[in-house]
C-alpha cells in the first residue's frame, strides 16, 4: 500500500512537469506525463489514445501558439489506494477551460503518470 501523500505529491510533481513542459513549448515532455495507454478527452477537439496521438495534439496546439498555460482553483481527490483526481480551471494565451477529471496513478518508479484526462475549451482569449 503506498502512503496517500506519497501519491498526492508524486501528482503535483507530475503536473507541475506537464505545466513546465507546455510552457517550454515541449509536445514532447507533455506526452511523457502520460501512462502509454492513456486516454485524452480533449473536448471538442475528439479523444487521443496513447502517448503518440497525445504528443501530436499537443504538438498541433503549441504550433498554433497556445503557450502560457495556469491552473487555478484545483481540487484533489484520492482515488483507490494509489491515484489522485485533479479538477481545476485553466488559462493560456489565447484561450481558457476546465479540467474535468485527470486520473494521476503512481507508477512502479514513484512517479506519477496521467492515465486519463478529460478537459475542456470554453472560449478564446
Amino acid at each position: 500500500m503506498t502512503d496517500t501523500n506519497t501519491v498526492l505529491e508524486a501528482s503535483k510533481a507530475a503536473i507541475a512537469r506537464w505545466q513546465q513542459a507546455f510552457n517550454n513549448q515541449d509536445a514532447a515532455g507533455c506526452a511523457a506525463q502520460y501512462e502509454k495507454g492513456a486516454v485524452m478527452h480533449a473536448r471538442p477537439f475528439g479523444t487521443f489514445t496513447g502517448r503518440e496521438e497525445i504528443q501530436a495534439f499537443w504538438q498541433k496546439i503549441i504550433d498554433d501558439g497556445f503557450h502560457g498555460v495556469e491552473y487555478s482553483d484545483v481540487t484533489w481527490t484520492p482515488e483507490g489506494e494509489d491515484g489522485y483526481i485533479l479538477s481545476a480551471k485553466w488559462t493560456m494565451n489565447k484561450a481558457f477551460g476546465v479540467v474535468h477529471r485527470e486520473h494521476w496513478l503512481m507508477q512502479a518508479d514513484g512517479t506519477a503518470k496521467l492515465h486519463a484526462d478529460d478537459f475542456e475549451v470554453q472560449g478564446e482569449r
